[in-house]
């Protein structure tokens, strides 16, 4: 009887540890410097981890370069931490051991997952390539880039302009092509090699270059779970890309743009309802999984709420992974909420050109998230502005602002 006494008490201490221990699991806050690794590359990654008030919750920021981008609420389960990115349908789980993390980057559809990269972080480190800077004999690739992307397999090649800072041998900026950019860009340069990464849930990039004696930029990209080119940056402040208001435009006989869609509740809405008569309107082309999307988002949602009493409106079309309403209001949802939204945003299909062209007939392709335009008070469209150029971009970003706002007020002050 004794005996079975000691074992039952066993039992439970068992138990009890067992479930004290799942239940302790912490997490250092502080930066920690990851790492995913793809085909023998390492793309280092600096995350800023704070615990929450509830002492069972964290607040995650990946940061680049001037980017500090808020993930979402992370929390402890089944003895494994995860980091949702609900927006960029990702997530990073890991165990954690001490001042380690040993773990899995997954890209998601749904609950399956449809690509993984393994991902590892050590606690207190910041630096992104290098422990030590260099400090004597530093190339410098500061200045503009004319560029070419190929991609090795399709042989498709992207016409793109480079543009970096550098200080000391710390390099900072971003790549821009006709579709949109690489966002925010930061890295190193030691000896004659460049190195830059960013990582924001969705995009993963990893970029390596030699610098050539002519200050030629020679190298290669990995980009998500398999995206691979090589490119080739020749330093030109002449460099520019094709005019972004002349890529998308409307076809032969047409002069205005109109649909009808549900936004996430279900309910339709029209270009021809009463809120938009009489009204500038500007019309962004998105997607609630498009990173440029969430930059120019970013812009527009604060813009609104403070001149939508000047007499504007905005409305969002979505483009999705699904047109199940079921499936991609709830996205809808998240990103209205997180971004704070005030305009209508409405699910006009799915992210294909098929879906696209029986959406918006009247445009000759949609061939960019976002594309944006803008209708003037008597509803015929004045400008298709194609892709969009962040705030990682420095300077194109100001340059955006400043035609927008330009755009906006003459719109605004016309009869």
């Amino acid at each position: 009887m004794r005996a079975i006494k000691l074992i039952i008490a066993l039992f439970i201490t068992v138990g009890f540890l067992s479930c004290q221990s799942s239940s302790d699991k912490s997490l250092k806050p502080g930066t920690w410097r990851a790492t995913l690794t793809r085909d023998g590359q390492t793309l280092p990654v600096i995350l800023d981890i704070a615990e929450n008030p509830d002492g069972k919750t964290y607040t995650v920021y990946s940061v680049n370069a001037g980017e500090r981008l808020k993930m979402d609420t992370a929390y402890f389960e089944k003895d494994s931490l995860h980091i949702p990115m609900q927006l960029f349908d990702s997530e990073i789980t890991a165990a954690v051991d001490g001042e380690k993390l040993t773990g899995v980057y997954k890209r998601l559809d749904g609950d399956k997952v449809t690509g993984s990269l393994p991902f590892n972080a050590t606690f207190g480190a910041d630096y992104r390539f290098f422990k030590e800077e260099a400090v004597e004999g530093v190339k410098n690739v500061t200045g503009k880039y004319a560029t070419i992307f190929k991609n090795e397999v399709t042989k498709d090649s992207t016409e793109a302009v480079g543009s970096f800072t550098q200080k000391g041998s710390i390099v900072e900026g971003s790549f821009l092509t006709p579709t949109g950019d690489y966002r925010y860009l930061s890295g190193n340069v030691k000896g004659d090699s460049l190195y830059l990464s960013t990582f924001d849930g969705s995009n993963a990039y990893l970029i390596k270059a030699a610098i050539l004696k002519d200050g030629v930029l020679k190298g290669s990209m990995w980009s998500g779970i398999k995206g691979y080119k090589t490119f080739t940056s020749i330093l030109n402040e002449n460099a520019k890309l094709p005019d972004a208001t002349k890529l998308t435009y409307l076809k032969p006989g047409s002069e205005t743009v109109d649909f009808t869609f549900p936004d996430a509740d279900g309910k339709p809405l029209s270009l021809k309802d009463p809120r938009f008569k009489g009204k500038p309107v500007i019309i962004q082309i998105m997607g609630s999984w498009c990173p440029n999307c969430m930059d120019e988002t970013n812009f527009l949602a604060p813009w609104y709420t403070k001149n939508k009493s000047r007499g504007v409106e905005i409305v969002g079309l979505a483009f999705e992974h699904s047109d199940d309403l079921a499936v991609s209001a709830p996205k809808l949802k998240r990103m209205e909420s997180r971004f704070g939204i005030e305009y209508p945003v409405l699910l006009a299909g799915t992210n294909t050109n098929e879906a696209t062209a029986k959406a918006l007939p009247m445009l000759n392709k949609v061939m960019s998230y976002p594309t944006t335009i803008f209708i003037d008070k008597k509803g015929k469209v004045r400008e298709i502005h194609t892709g969009f150029s962040g705030p990682g971009t420095g300077k194109y970003y100001d340059e955006f602002v400043a035609d927008f706002n330009q755009l906006m007020d003459k719109l605004i002050s016309e009869k």
